[in-house]
């Protein structure tokens, strides 16, 4: 029966009449328009043949593609798509599944303009939207086919141009089918995105290496926008924005793979490209997802070269900068542990020089400069990190950074032997360069908040080590620390300028905060300014930093209790390089001079006092003609002009402890303060150190005022000399060696005596002083006699009578 219909076209079914209608006896002439309108009449008259119209449709197709008849494959494809646009019923799957077997014959064909028009199909079929899902369609082949086209290596450019912008197209339209369809197959699986990413990033690889790329779509030529890579850049850009939380890792892994595939981490460019592109395209809130994957590809890649882990941090830094605009995620701290964690064991590589310390013979050869770079580049990372959170959370990073240095008077441990104290000494120079970078970046208006009391305490205690670079580095971060009005590189040369004003100066009032910061952590900060001082290794950058700090706090933090504080710490400081019991070099006690001859001609023009202002300013012009090597001008210059004679200097080139307290007493300011020397505090933290003996130091400030100080220099008027006058003088000598010696017992007992007995000492004071205080309590606390107090006896005697402390009434300003 099927055989007779088959072979009288007047009984055959009508939608096979209708669909052969549709074909020209010339298939140059194209598609018939009126038969296609009625077949498509009749498809929406009739859903239910639309199934069958697809798979007649298909068996045609097929047929005419093994009979190489292409003209009428192409009127096939016009007809399904159109089909396909005009029908949104119930009925389409069945159809789709018939137009989805004839795009994949297409796509199967060697033909390259086959392949191209059954893509151009499938990409009309993506833009559709379906009113009804489909549990059972399989994009599998697709995704294959379509990548394969993208590498595509057709011997005819332009060819081979058109066949990979295809597949991507193919790409994308899969990607736009399936992406917002949860009954559709999953394409963020990592089958399809391990062959998805990789696709387009070899279309993006063919950009050339010096063209900087926008973050955001390029505005190009319509010949640039019809470029694979132009193409494939926004096909990426559309596949990670419509990425959601839980798809970040698996459509960044297969970038990482890419990259470490194909070596393209060494040049950086194209894998910073890559990932501008990645932290534009994604969602905001979805940024640190990319931060991690990355932290976590260069733990995986610790054991690489220095130049593939260079690249992959310098990429982490360009990530972080772009993601500023929120936090880096809720584990901010385990960010920084993984880059100092990497600091550490590139120090390890380039002392072992393996990367395994366990093994005898490297298998690779390490090269220094390369992991000094990497060491930079995670520094520099450190910074840009930093740079992005909040003020709590940087103040939360500089502490746990700190907390990593080791130092002598912690808990970290500290290596012994030569090998261990190189690793130690390069430890703490880059855990301190990174907090120095994350400082630079840090603003706060509360000195309470930038440097808590512990940070402070370890910041410090580095400052009183050897290494001169260390302490250099601790005088940058407290300077970057204090320096809140980019006053900073006004004081980059230290001289001794006749007008401050040229300065341009931003000074504010000292706010409440910043004096209770000083009266906190003054003492303690003056006091390692000044041992600092002392230190022999010094040279013109620590003299500057110096000069630099003492400034800064001056305009900073200061009022006329820290200015007085300062002036006696400078002029301690004239006195280390005029005694110079510490044995300092021609260059250091110059100075040291030079330094206190700079600050005190700035802070002189600071307090506008005239009287101060002149003193401060014939001592310099004597300097100027007696000994210009005291000065900034002839010492901190490539070519130091210094002298040997500085034992012999006279008296009218010292700046005098007695005159600026007189000049600045007289305008109001602590006159009794002024004129007592500056003597530091000795602490546990300066015998923790590894420094030479702090306590001797100490010991010979004892005195208040010193023998050979510049105040004893100053002869007093002649005055006639008595047996009375003799008496006197040998009785108060008698005195003070008499108090001297009492000092330097109880200064070497608390040095030397063991700690049971200096604290039994200490208990038995505290008994005797808490019995006095008990006592005075009880007279206080007894209520004097009044009626209602007093009871009078028998034999006429007043008898007091003792009231309970809970039962007496204090006036309201007496009670807490």
């Amino acid at each position: 029966m099927y055989g007779v219909c088959g072979c009288c076209g007047a009984l055959r079914p009508r939608y096979k009449r209708l669909v052969d209608n549709i074909f020209p006896e010339d298939p140059e002439d194209g598609l018939v328009k009126t038969n296609m309108e009625k077949l498509t009449f009749y498809a929406l008259s009739a859903p239910e043949k639309l199934d069958r119209i697809g798979a007649y449709l298909s068996e045609r197709l097929i047929r005419d593609v093994s009979r190489h008849r292409y003209g009428y494959v192409c009127i096939a494809m016009e007809a399904l798509d159109q089909l396909l646009m005009a029908c949104h019923c119930q009925s389409i799957n069945l159809f789709v599944e018939s137009f989805l077997k004839m795009v994949a014959k297409l796509l199967e064909s060697e033909k390259p303009n086959l392949q191209i028009l059954g893509t151009n199909s499938f990409v009309k079929f993506a833009n559709i939207e379906e009113d009804t899902p489909s549990y059972h369609r399989s994009y599998d082949f697709f995704v294959s086919r379509f990548s394969e086209m993208c590498h595509s290596s057709h011997d005819d450019l332009d060819i081979r141009t058109k066949i990979r912008m295809s597949g991507i197209k193919g790409l994308q339209g899969v990607v736009r089918k399936t992406v917002n369809d949860e009954l559709q197959a999953n394409i963020w699986d990592p089958q399809h995105m391990d062959k998805i990413v990789p696709s387009l990033l070899f279309n993006l690889q063919h950009v050339e290496e010096a063209e900087s790329r926008s973050p955001s779509p390029l505005q190009a030529t319509e010949k640039e926008k019809e470029s694979p890579t132009e193409l494939a850049e926004r096909c990426l850009r559309e596949l990670l924005g419509r990425a959601a939380y839980g798809n970040i890792k698996n459509a960044i892994k297969p970038v990482l793979i890419h990259l470490d595939n194909h070596s393209l981490w060494e040049p950086k460019i194209f894998a910073t490209c890559c990932f501008r592109i990645i932290m534009y395209s994604i969602q905001p809130q979805h940024s640190h997802l990319v931060i991690q994957q990355l932290l976590g590809h260069l733990d995986a890649n610790s054991k690489s070269a220095a130049t593939v882990r260079a690249g992959i941090v310098e990429v982490l830094s360009e990530a972080a900068v772009i993601a500023a605009s929120g936090s880096v995620g809720p584990t901010v701290l385990e960010v920084f542990n993984t880059l100092l964690r990497q600091l550490r064991l590139s120090i390890d590589y380039a002392l072992t020089g393996s990367y395994d310390c366990a093994a005898v013979v490297s298998t690779k050869i390490i090269k220094e400069h390369e992991e000094r770079m990497f060491q930079e580049a995670v520094i520099k990372t450190i910074g840009s990190f930093a740079s992005t959170l909040p003020t709590y959370q940087q103040s939360e990073v500089m502490v746990f950074i700190m907390n990593k240095v080791p130092l002598p008077s912690s808990q970290q441990s500290i290596e012994a032997g030569k090998a261990g104290e190189n690793r130690n000494r390069l430890t703490q120079i880059m855990l301190l360069k990174s907090l120095l970078q994350v400082s630079v970046g840090f603003q706060c208006s509360n000195m309470l908040t930038a440097l808590p009391s512990a940070f402070l305490d370890r910041l410090l205690s580095a400052a009183l080590m050897e290494d001169a670079e260390i302490r250099l580095f601790v005088l940058e971060i407290l300077i970057s620390f204090i320096d809140r009005h980019g006053n900073r590189q006004k004081f980059s040369t230290i001289s001794t300028i006749s007008d401050i004003s040229v300065l341009k100066l931003k000074v504010d009032k000292c706010s409440r905060q910043d004096t209770v910061f000083m009266k906190k952590h003054g003492q303690q900060l003056y006091r390692h300014i000044y041992l600092i001082c002392k230190e022999e290794s010094n040279v013109q950058a620590h003299y500057e930093a110096l000069y630099s700090m003492l400034m800064l706090i001056s305009i900073e933090l200061a009022n006329e209790e820290v200015v007085v504080d300062l002036i006696r710490l400078v002029l301690a400081v004239q006195e280390i390089a005029q005694l110079n019991e510490d044995n300092l070099t021609a260059y250091n006690r110059c100075a040291l001079f030079a330094l206190g001859a700079a600050y005190l001609n700035l802070i002189s023009q600071l307090t506008t006092v005239p009287t101060f202002c002149q003193h401060i300013h014939e001592v310099i012009q004597m300097r100027q003609k007696e000994a210009p090597y005291l000065l900034p001008e002839d010492v901190f210059v490539e070519r130091p002009r210094l002298s040997k004679s500085l034992d012999r200097l006279g008296p009218e080139v010292f700046f005098w402890q007695s005159k600026i307290s007189e000049v600045l007493g007289g305008s109001g300011y602590n006159s009794d303060r002024l004129s007592t020397p500056y003597i530091p505090q000795l602490t546990d933290e300066d015998r923790l150190s590894k420094r030479k003996s702090i306590g001797e130091t100490i010991s010979l400030q004892v005195e208040v005022e010193s023998r050979n100080s510049p105040e004893r220099e100053q002869r007093a008027p002649a005055e006639e000399i008595t047996y009375e006058t003799l008496k006197k003088a040998i009785d108060s000598v008698a005195v003070e060696e008499q108090e001297r010696e009492r000092r330097r017992q109880v200064v070497e007992k608390f040095q030397k005596a063991p700690f049971e007995e200096i604290a039994a000492h200490c208990g038995a004071r505290a008994t005797l002083l808490q019995s006095k205080l008990n006592q005075i309590f009880e007279i206080t606390i007894r209520p004097p006699p009044s009626p209602s107090g007093t009871i009078t006896a028998a034999y006429g005697q007043p008898q007091n009578h003792s009231i309970p402390v809970y039962e007496m009434k204090f006036p309201d300003l007496c009670v807490y």
